[in-house]
């Protein structure tokens, strides 16, 4: 069951580095680091990724979106955009938490199970919180853990090293030594077989 609680840490992180810098009143109409959106709309994208990964895996979606679309109040205060990104990762960890093994969730990027989606999450809270975090003028870092998890499960391309450095190569937000940043990227989401590497 590390999975929920990997998905509990990464929201976590996010609410705590992202609340400091509401409270010093930073201005969350500027672009977010590395994105064409505000700081504020990302947060509608965290809060609609996170509930989609949700319905996606709670109704066993075989082979599109569900159509539920869910956001923030456009007029909601920051701080409570915040709480909504997190209640927001709180469904996702409990429909992780109770999911079958056999539980499959459509994705573009590959059919899922329950680490997969989890994973999904772990990827958006982290890499966003990071294009929010530099945007907003916040010195963060990522738990190791979280990114570990994330780059295992949803990156297996990615080359050895600090976790957090190589989810920000495999995200397009980073260089590594021998690997320039890449101008296009996504993740396997299809659940590994692991037969083949003998585990």
């Amino acid at each position: 069951m590390r999975w929920p609680t990997l998905l509990d840490t990464a929201a976590n992180d996010s609410f705590d580095v992202l609340t400091t810098v509401a409270v010093a009143d930073a201005d969350w109409t500027r672009r977010a680091e590395g994105l064409d959106w505000s700081c504020r709309t990302t947060l509608d994208h965290l809060v609609e990724g996170l509930l989609c990964y949700t319905a996606q895996l709670g109704t066993g979606a075989a082979d599109s979106w569900t159509a539920l679309l869910g956001g923030l109040r456009p007029d909601a205060a920051i701080r409570d955009c915040l709480a909504g990104v997190r209640a927001a990762a709180a469904l996702l960890s409990a429909a992780v938490r109770h999911a079958d093994p056999a539980d499959r969730g459509w994705h573009p990027w590959g059919v899922a199970d329950a680490a997969g989606f989890a994973a999904m999450g772990m990827v958006e809270l982290t890499v966003h919180t990071g294009d929010l975090a530099r945007a907003l003028g916040a010195d963060w870092r990522p738990d190791p853990g979280v990114c570990a998890a994330a780059v295992d499960r949803l990156f297996p391309e990615a080359p050895a090293g600090d976790p957090v450095a190589a989810l920000w190569w495999c995200t397009g937000r980073g260089e590594l030594p021998g690997h320039p940043r890449r101008r296009g990227w996504q993740w396997r989401g299809g659940v590994p077989d692991r037969s083949r590497s003998g585990n």
